[in-house]
């Protein structure tokens, strides 16, 4: 990968929009791809109760940066 805007990065930043962390899991970043799945997939679970439904809140934007932080990775 060459850096920001790289076909690296724009890959990253499209597995994590289907799944957060999965991004930065291609990048090898397997610390950062971890928190960013156990992180957001605790909002969502927590959202998906009717009585936290709040969650969902940081859970999307807990998503939004996990693809922007795969997309504008700087190795």
């Amino acid at each position: 990968m060459a850096g920001q805007g790289s076909g690296g990065n724009v890959l990253a930043a499209i597995c994590s929009f289907f799944i957060p962390g999965l991004g930065q899991l291609v990048q090898g970043r397997v610390l950062a791809a971890l928190l960013f799945f156990l992180s957001t997939s605790a909002c969502y679970a927590l959202g998906a109760s009717v009585v936290l439904f709040v969650f969902w809140i940081p859970a999307v934007l807990l998503h939004l940066w996990s693809i922007i932080n795969a997309a504008l990775f700087k190795p």
